[in-house]
């Protein structure tokens, strides 16, 4: 039904990478979800009222903030395509991870009030009327949510949505939430046990944890997040792919939204160079970055010595040093300056996270191991955490 209503109603539906056909594909799933939760409400509100099972009418309400959460993606998506403005240069792009963690928000509070109706349930049982309309309505609940977990899944992940993929996830819940419901219902129709509760009590959990999941999809990228190691391998594949790069170092990416990303890196080119003809690759290598990935890219020049016997020779020994005594540890922007007395060995490090020792340990430790194995050399180190 997706791919039919894409036909008709998006324009260049092919063209992921454009915004507005990206907008174009949340927008349209937003609407399909609303309409199909309202339907999915008022089908279950019938079934709760009709059997009298606490954990059907509580699975309605459900879908009906399910209705709501699409009514919240639709305006996420909306609002993110606005133009940026003198008040927000880099757009509005974040505004849809604003509404994933509504949505999220949403999915939580509902799972709260299933929670304390269930509870509830479990205290004071109460005999459920099983009838065929019932199971029905419960039967093509269960195949409706499957579909639309699936569509928004592969739409997420097509374009890229993580309010997209938040619905997909409370999609595929319900789905679940709903099959334990019915299996409630026929249990106690064929034993006789009132499972009801408990069964509302799963479903309650189940969508905690989905809201959980939810919110920590969306707000990861609100915090600043690290990129994908995909995309960073296709920034650095894309950028050593010509010659006269010699490394890259200092990769900072900016997330303002999808379709909306501010990348800078330092680009390690040869002292030697023609100056004119290395800005010209630069500006080049920034426009291809922008083609093929879709980010704004700012490249600054960092120029190393690549004919001087000495300096690469010292720069190899002490990578070697360094891989043995401090394995984990990288470095950049390496120099010498040597004088009559001592030589200074300046260098930047770059400390994972995660590692064993602080910046000043490390910094301590570079040192020591300079001295250690070059008496007449002394290291001037700036010690820095990787953006990647």
């Amino acid at each position: 039904m997706i791919r039919l209503l894409a036909g008709m109603f998006i324009k260049n539906k092919e063209q992921i990478e454009k915004p507005e056909v990206r907008r174009a594909y949340g927008m349209l799933c937003s609407i399909v979800g609303i309409a199909l939760n309202v339907l999915l409400f008022a089908g279950k509100y019938l079934a709760g009222v009709l059997s009298g099972s606490i954990a059907i009418t509580a699975d309605a309400f459900n879908n009906l903030s399910d209705a709501g959460s699409s009514v919240i993606t639709l305006v996420g998506f909306k609002f993110s395509g606005m133009k940026p403005d003198k008040d927000h240069p880099f757009g509005h792009g974040r505004i849809e991870y604003l509404s994933g963690l509504g949505v999220a928000m949403l999915i939580v509070l509902m799972g709260f009030e299933l929670f304390k109706s269930a509870i509830g349930k479990i205290l004071n049982p109460e005999p459920v009327e099983t009838g065929m309309l019932t199971v029905a309505i419960l039967l093509v609940s269960v195949c409706v949510k499957l579909y639309m977990s699936l569509y928004n899944r592969s739409i997420g992940n097509k374009i890229d949505s993580e309010a997209m993929k938040a619905t997909a996830t409370d999609s595929l819940s319900d789905s679940v939430a709903t099959s334990a419901v019915l299996v409630s219902m026929l249990a106690a129709h064929f034993t006789g046990v009132m499972i009801d509760g408990w069964c509302g009590l799963v479903v309650a959990v189940m969508v905690l944890y989905a809201g959980y999941k939810a919110a920590k999809d969306t707000i990861d990228p609100l915090l600043g997040g690290p990129p994908s190691k995909e995309f960073v391998n296709n920034i650095r594949d894309i950028v050593m792919s010509h010659e006269e790069i010699i490394g890259i170092h200092d990769l900072v990416v900016h997330d303002y939204g999808p379709c909306r990303c501010m990348v800078s890196l330092h680009g390690e080119v040869p002292a030697n160079g023609d100056i004119i003809a290395l800005h010209d690759l630069i500006d080049h290598i920034e426009k291809e970055l922008g083609e093929k990935l879709g980010c704004e890219a700012v490249i600054h020049m960092d120029p190393l010595e690549t004919d001087n016997a000495i300096i690469t020779e010292m720069k190899h020994e002490l990578l070697t040093h360094i891989n043995s005594e401090l394995p984990g540890v990288s470095i950049h922007d390496f120099r010498m300056v040597q004088g009559p007395t001592h030589t200074n060995l300046i260098f930047d490090a770059v400390v994972p996270y995660g590692f064993d020792m602080s910046n000043d340990e490390v910094k301590e430790g570079l040192e020591k191991l300079v001295r250690k194995h070059w008496k007449n050399c002394f290291a001037v180190v700036h010690v820095e955490q990787s953006y990647v």
